[in-house]
């Protein structure tokens, strides 16, 4: 195994730079002297203030720079690939949640669809070294065979938003085929940590706790058969993505497409993910802290498990996520506390 480092004299492209891990990136290779063009709607799916957050702290950077728009536009993405000529891009863009997919399922469509593929005309015009996109675990459906690995099938989507990133990757191997695009899609497991999107449950969950409010718990209080997730730190999936980064997969007569899980490999029960964020709450308040809970069924377009095989992963970049959920939650913990001043 062997890969290349990062090449910070390239022009790097963000889409989702405002976003949880948009945002992450594009500071960790703003730190390492890298020429970054981020671009974001800066939409109202969950909280601005912390969109605009993250960009307030990308500002600073004299090498950042960063346009409000949207992905679904054509001639804005044309336009810009022209003038910033960038050699790798990132699509991090895209409307995120399961539950909300059936809710609003236009904005999905808008742009998980027609903003990545006019990401892929971008580069199909203004050629790059290669493209990186987010894919999702939730294309693996209600896959009964765990670990999931990359060579499973996928034919069976359970969420309008597991199919529009089953979508991305069919749209993306096509384009590398038509037009030798090198193209890496990655299918992340469950992200969390510090300045994290309020729509997920961890999040959410801490919300309630200082609103003095229950949470729902959706495994229907079956603690024998609970929901499993393979939570992943946030800056595993960072240093998985920049390992990957000037490493396309670029072979006489293969299609330059390929897709890798980025996963913990270590599913964890919701409940004992809910205990330990329990603890990192009562450690950080020096009290204890304990959520009032009501268990539901498990809602529509959830799936019972997901759990990544990084296999693939780690022959090609030498990489394996490995941040524990007592110490990532506990960095969470730390952040919000003192991010919404609640100590």
């Amino acid at each position: 195994m062997t890969y290349n480092p990062l090449d910070v004299k390239k022009t790097y492209f963000i889409t989702g730079a405002a976003g949880f891990i948009g945002y992450h990136l594009a500071k960790n290779l703003l730190e390492q002297g890298c020429q970054v063009i981020g671009i974001d709607n800066v939409n109202d799916y969950y909280d601005v203030n912390l969109k605009v957050e993250r960009l307030q702290r990308l500002e600073p950077y004299e090498n950042f720079t960063f346009i409000k728009g949207d992905i679904s536009d054509k001639e804005l993405i044309l336009n810009l690939f022209e003038e910033h000529k960038p050699n790798i891009v990132m699509n991090l863009a895209a409307q995120a949640g399961v539950r909300y997919s059936i809710e609003n399922p236009d904005v999905y469509i808008q742009s998980n669809i027609t903003g990545f593929y006019n990401i892929l005309e971008a580069c199909r015009f203004h050629p790059v070294d290669h493209l990186v996109y987010a894919s999702s675990s939730s294309v693996y459906g209600a896959n009964k065979k765990v670990p999931f690995e990359e060579s499973d099938s996928v034919d069976h989507p359970v969420s309008l938003y597991a199919s529009t990133k089953k979508s991305n990757e069919l749209m993306a191997h096509t384009y590398s085929h038509l037009y030798q695009i090198p193209a890496t899609g990655l299918r992340f497991f469950t992200v969390y940590g510090p300045m994290g999107r309020p729509d997920m449950a961890y999040y959410g969950f801490t919300d309630k706790f200082f609103a003095g409010e229950e949470i729902k718990i959706f495994n229907n209080g079956d603690f024998e058969n609970d929901l499993y997730r393979d939570f992943t730190y946030i800056d595993d999936i960072v240093e998985g993505i920049e390992r990957l980064l000037s490493n396309p997969q670029i072979e006489e007569g293969e299609v330059p497409h390929r897709i890798f899980n980025i996963g913990n490999s270590n599913p964890e029960k919701l409940m004992v993910f809910i205990e330990t964020l329990e603890k990192c709450l009562s450690k950080t308040l020096g009290r204890t802290a304990e959520f009032k809970k009501k268990f539901e069924p498990i809602k529509l377009g959830d799936v019972p498990a997901t759990y990544a095989s990084t296999k693939l992963l780690e022959e090609a970049v030498g990489f394996k996520p490995k941040t524990s959920i007592e110490e990532g939650l506990q960095k969470f913990v730390d952040w919000y506390c003192d991010y919404y001043k609640v100590v």
